[in-house]
């Protein structure tokens, strides 16, 4: 039976099984928030966005499809402010992965005081956050896991579960576990969203607002060198 060679867990707190799922109940929260609330927009789920405005466009409705198009653009700006952050001041003392985290919260907190009579530019701005979230958290104990959708942590999990009844292996079966519990987290922030919105509305956000206040400040627990040298 082959063997599977257990690495060594990562040391800085941006990996952290805390911070990850934190980053996944917000992001289950936001996507629910934004498609309850908000005109059944994404704020997570670009793919279900992508699908509605091409149906959208091609129908004919380029109003409906401008409704899409622009949370898609705003996900996308998030990605790419977060990589140039990353890349333009990696090296900075200030990580740049904090940095990110409280552009986040305070884009969440802004969209809490925009009235639903502007969705539009409200999910536009619930996209940015998703972006930067999701290009500047990729990992959770070393993992490649996203906090912001499911998919993708859905086929490795199953994809180690199978590989771990077939192998016996426990560390895999270790690591499907903490794919699936990831997804049920990201579930969780999804129905409190759901709760949330019901019960408070525009500012039910303000819970992702609260979380994200946590996970920063759990980034100033500790920063190994390791953090510095091999994940600027």
């Amino acid at each position: 039976m082959r063997t599977h060679k257990r690495e060594k867990m990562p040391r800085q707190m941006s990996e952290s099984l805390a911070v990850g799922l934190l980053l996944a109940f917000s992001g289950g929260l936001m996507d629910a928030y934004t498609y309850v609330l908000r005109d059944h927009v994404f704020a997570n789920a670009q793919t279900g966005n992508i699908i509605l405005f091409a149906i959208s466009l091609f129908e004919g409705s380029a109003a409906t499809a401008v409704h899409y198009l622009l949370p898609i653009l705003s996900f996308t700006f998030g990605v790419l402010s977060a990589q140039w952050v990353r890349l333009r001041f990696g090296q900075a003392r200030f990580h740049w992965r904090q940095g990110m985290l409280l552009s986040q919260i305070v884009i969440l907190l802004a969209v809490a005081f925009i009235p639903t009579a502007y969705n539009l530019p409200a999910n536009c701005m619930v996209s940015l956050a998703c972006g930067i979230q999701m290009q500047s958290f990729q990992k959770i104990r070393g993992n490649a896991l996203a906090t912001t959708m499911c998919v993708g942590n859905l086929r490795t999990a199953t994809g180690y579960l199978c590989s771990a009844v077939h192998l016996k292996d426990r560390e895999l079966l270790k690591r499907a576990g903490l794919y699936y519990g990831v997804i049920v987290v990201f579930a969780l922030g999804a129905v409190c969203g759901n709760f949330l919105v019901q019960a408070a509305g525009q500012y039910a956000i303000l819970m992702s607002v609260l979380l994200l206040i946590i996970a920063f400040a759990l980034l100033f627990i500790r920063k190994s060198e390791k953090e510095e040298k091999e994940n600027p």
